[in-house]
């Protein structure tokens, strides 16, 4: 019997016309009691397949529908920008990596617990707090077959043999992974591709214990010295995924269970390590980075291929995004010699507060429901995954529950969002700084990048840029995105009564432990709290 759109329609509908039922969750040790509507808001119509596609330290200039001057041309997601909805004012929740997939899968800032700046390397604990409810977790309690494919950087709990990193037993079993946070299956590796330890992970155990070590490798083949197994090749993560992704199609396709899937594919790329498959080398004539976007955006288009030939293509809501900005380890000298801003315009990269640290590339195709062709430049955050996942299947979430999530699914339907829903949003840097955005308005609560770029005390080599005197700079930084898209024109001088209004809304965001409705929840480590000096120039 061939698995078709109809018949997994069919099956879906008869599922999901249940009424009340119990959903057990082992992990977080409670029984709950949800109705099973699947379709929830959208009537009769069986809830959606999800696919999520992120991508790491692609610069929303890296794609040629939100570039149309790239060096390169990306027609696969721009195919899917085509058929789906562009979102021009998406922001990660951070300007690194393990913040922001912190709060996609959460739908809560990661600055809430314990992780206040940078990143988490290859052998962090888990950062996902025990009983924090994932989108992953909520999607299977509501019948979801789930996987995860890529990275996860979120922290393991490896056994240790040591007190150094890599005293570990990769032998053994690991904790707080994806599959101890609402995944059925995962398929990838702990950290980014130039981070040790370089195994693959399938569940909850690696597939083979390192024998071997490499050692630091200079760019564009960046990674950091460290163990290596044996079935672990740099240049085969990138089409390992793909192809994980592709048979997870047929696997679902072969099930014949009816149950919609969730899929989140993070793929590696194209942060550093830069490795092209040799079909894609040299193929933009303009840089290896380039080469490497342009066999990812390949990737997408078999991923996509997949999907329709196995018939989910008509039923299947698939996001495209990443997670930060363009990492300057990349290359800026070699991308400005083929006249390429990987930032698409906007003010710096990776690492920073302003917009080219976290505004990014963000396209969502949902045949039926997303009007093809069509941009909205309505503000939405990577954290709003949640919510909207939630709208969809017409759940309600606990206070306790993706605090700083906002449903996307008007938007979604072409509708404006309701004056309750997102009017402001926070982005961090990898210093731990803060901004908040409301309106046109954004205000940064630090006098300089936050991060990397120019002003800053802890430039990033790759900039070539000198260390600055942020004691010589005003306070606070105050920008008017729609006359002053570059920020280049401090306002803060000139208008204090919105460097007020904003720094209030920034306080009260993080003294009620949410920035949506509800009850205030509690956050972890104020006493410790290093860059929330400026919290006396905004009393209560």
């Amino acid at each position: 019997m061939n698995f078709t759109a109809n018949s997994a329609k069919k099956s879906a509908a008869k599922m999901f016309s249940m009424s009340w039922r119990k959903i057990v969750n082992p992990y977080l040790g409670f029984t709950a009691v949800c109705l099973i509507v699947g379709a929830g808001v959208l009537g009769a119509t069986p809830p959606p397949n999800i696919l999520y596609i992120l991508t790491d330290d692609l610069g929303y200039g890296d794609v040629s529908s939100f570039n149309p001057k790239s060096a390169w041309r990306t027609p696969n997601i721009d195919r899917l920008a085509r058929e789906g909805v562009v979102f021009t004012d998406a922001h990660a929740a951070s300007s690194l990596c393990t913040p922001s997939r912190y709060a996609l899968l959460t739908g809560r800032y990661a600055w809430r617990g314990e992780l206040k700046q940078g990143v988490l390397q290859g052998y962090g604990a888990p950062l996902i707090e025990p009983g924090r409810l994932t989108v992953a977790d909520f999607l299977r309690a509501h019948g979801y077959a789930s996987a995860m494919f890529g990275k996860w950087h979120l922290g393991l709990d490896w056994v240790r043999t040591g007190a150094k990193p890599d005293d570990v037993d990769f032998a053994k079993p690991v904790g707080g992974g994806p599959t101890a946070h609402g995944f059925d299956k995962f398929f990838g590796l702990s950290a980014s591709l130039d981070m040790p330890p370089y195994v693959w992970i399938a569940n909850d155990r690696a597939t083979m214990v390192p024998t071997g070590t490499v050692v630091d490798s200079p760019p564009p083949k960046l990674w950091r010295a460290g163990p290596i197994s044996a079935d672990f090749r740099m240049e085969e993560v990138q089409p390992r995924l793909t192809e994980k992704a592709v048979d997870y199609f047929a696997e679902r396709a072969a099930t014949h269970d009816g149950r919609p899937f969730f899929l989140y594919l993070a793929f590696a790329s194209p942060h550093t390590p830069i490795l092209p498959t040799g079909e894609f080398e040299g193929k933009t004539h303009a840089t290896a980075y380039g080469d490497f976007v342009t066999q990812l955006d390949a990737d997408v288009g078999r991923i996509l291929a997949a999907l329709e030939a196995r018939g989910f293509a008509k039923n299947t809501l698939v996001i495209f995004t990443s997670d930060n900005g363009f990492a300057p380890a990349a290359g800026l000298p070699e991308h400005a010699a083929v006249h390429h801003d990987p930032s698409g315009g906007w003010r710096g990269y990776k690492s920073d507060l302003f917009e080219g640290g976290h505004r990014m590339p963000f396209v969502a195709r949902w045949p039926g429901v997303t009007a093809p062709g069509t941009t909205c430049s309505e503000l939405v955050g990577l954290q709003d995954f949640f919510a909207t996942c939630a709208e969809v299947l017409g759940a309600p979430l606990s206070d306790n529950v993706a605090e700083d999530s906002v449903s996307m699914l008007p938007l979604l339907r072409g509708d404006k969002l309701r004056a309750s829903a997102r009017t402001n949003i926070v982005n961090h840097s990898g210093e731990g700084r803060f901004s908040i955005r409301e309106g046109s308005w954004k205000l940064l609560l630090w006098p300089g990048s936050g991060g990397w770029s120019p002003p800053t005390p802890n430039p990033s080599q790759w900039l070539k840029t000198e260390a600055a005197d942020l004691t010589k700079l005003p306070p606070f930084q105050l920008y008017d995105l729609m006359a002053d898209p570059g920020e280049r024109n401090n306002l803060a001088a000139a208008h204090p009564e919105i460097v007020q209004r904003l720094g209030q809304l920034m306080r009260k965001t993080i003294e009620r432990g949410r920035s949506t409705p509800g009850a205030p929840q509690p956050y972890a480590g104020q006493e410790k709290w290093e860059q929330l000096a400026w919290l006396k120039e905004f009393p209560d």
